[in-house]
């Protein structure tokens, strides 16, 4: 009798979920696969053997990439680590400045929702406020780890727009917005400049 050993590599899926594709180059649904080398006989694995490791294959274009690929955030991951950062700037800013004043958290309600969250009110304002302090600085750094140099100006600047909602900025908003220019990666030369050039704009 003849036997046809061999050896197969089979791999089954352990995981699905929506990452960004590397060759697609937008969001794309994947399944995680661990693979495994099994003895066959008659092509017909019969005994595990060593593993493979895993990997991520694209539903779309069927593209195989190390399970690395999966740190790189998804679009809808990076629209909802901006709108959490720009609350937390906001937060800091109205803490730092006069948290009551109208003018000031309708400047941070209009910011904020203009970020992409539609829901925020007056309520959530109040929540913010309550919130640690280390708790909004990681989620404004988690924003700028995000933003390209022109989109950390720009939030940066919006910041400084609610400070200036009740007036002049004071002593201490200025060193809030210097703290949320230091989270987003701006050196603080940088961020003075965007600070003074926000402050001339809106006289």
């Amino acid at each position: 009798m003849l036997l046809v050993f061999g050896l197969t590599a089979v791999f089954r899926t352990v995981s699905e979920g929506t990452f960004h594709c590397p060759q697609c180059g937008g969001d794309r649904a994947y399944r995680r696969r661990a693979g495994r080398r099994w003895l066959s006989v008659f092509f017909v694995p019969m005994v595990p053997l060593w593993r493979l490791g895993h990997a991520v294959v694209c539903r779309t274009c069927r593209g195989r990439f190390p399970v690395s690929a999966l740190r790189t955030p998804t679009a809808q991951q990076m629209a909802e680590a901006l709108a959490a950062g720009m609350r937390a700037a906001a937060a800091l800013v109205l803490r730092a400045g006069d948290p009551a004043d109208a003018a000031a958290r309708a400047r941070a309600i209009t910011t904020v929702t203009g970020y992409g969250e539609p829901d925020y009110d007056g309520a959530a304002v109040n929540a913010d406020l309550g919130l640690r302090r280390t708790f909004l600085e990681r989620e404004v750094a988690e924003a700028g780890g995000q933003l390209a140099v022109e989109a950390k100006e720009w939030f940066l600047a919006q910041a400084v727009r609610i400070g200036l909602a009740d007036g002049p900025l004071g002593d201490g908003e200025r060193l809030a917005l210097h703290g949320i220019a230091d989270l987003l990666g701006m050196s603080r030369a940088y961020a003075l400049g965007v600070i003074v050039t926000t402050e001339g704009a809106a006289r």
